[in-house]
C-alpha cells in the first residue's frame, strides 16, 4: 500500500507527533548539540514538506526519515564544523529524558562515544532497527554497522562497567 504524501491524506503535524523522538534522538546524538539538533530536526520536516513523498508503509517512512536525519546531520556538521560543541559541555544529557533510569545512564554513556558508534547504538538499542536496517539508513554495508556495534559496545560496557548493559 502507498502512503500519501503529507498534502495528499495526513499531515505534517502527525508526520512529526510519530516520528519527533526519533529525528530529535538521532540529531542530537549525531551533533551532540540542543540548537544544532533543533536546526536538524526542522530541515528534515522541511525536506519531508518540499519532496511530499510517498511510501510503501510506515517502515518505508520511518526508514527515509532516519537516512534523511542521518544525512541532513552531516550536511550540517560538515557546513558548521565550529558549531559542535561537546555534549557534556554544552547540554548535559540529563536533559533529554527517557522512561528509565537505565536507558538515562545508557543515553549518558552513549554521548561520550565516537559519532560513529553512537549513531548505530542508537538506532539499535533507542529506535530498535536491525542491522540490516541501520546499514540500509546510514548507507553503510552490515558488517561495518556490526563493527561499529561491536567496538561500540565494548567502550559502552567499559563506560558503563558491566551495569544495565545487554544485547538483543
Amino acid at each position: 500500500m502507498i502512503l500519501p504524501s503529507l498534502h495528499a491524506g495526513g499531515s505534517i503535524e502527525q508526520a512529526v507527533e510519530l516520528y519527533k523522538s526519533t529525528v530529535y534522538g538521532i540529531a542530537l546524538t549525531r551533533t551532540k548539540n540542543r540548537h544544532d539538533a533543533d536546526d536538524v530536526f526542522q530541515e528534515v520536516f522541511l525536506t519531508y514538506h518540499r519532496k511530499q513523498p510517498s511510501f510503501n508503509g510506515e517502515d518505508h517512512r520511518k526508514a527515509w526519515l532516519i537516512k534523511t536525519t542521518v544525512n541532513c546531520a552531516k550536511k550540517f556538521l560538515n557546513k558548521n564544523p565550529q558549531n559542535t560543541l561537546e555534549l557534556t559541555e554544552n547540554l548535559p544529557c540529563s536533559l533529554f529524558e527517557f522512561r528509565s533510569e537505565e536507558q538515562n545512564d545508557v543515553y549518558a554513556a552513549l554521548c561520550e562515544l565516537p559519532e560513529k558508534y553512537r549513531t548505530v547504538l542508537y538506532l539499535y538499542y533507542f529506535e530498535g532497527l536491525s542491522v540490516n536496517e541501520i546499514a540500509k539508513a546510514s548507507l553503510l554495508l552490515p558488517g561495518t554497522v556490526r563493527m561499529q556495534m561491536k567496538r561500540g559496545r565494548e567502550m559502552m560496557r567499559e563506560k558503563l562497567k558491566g551495569e544495565y548493559f545487554y544485547e538483543r
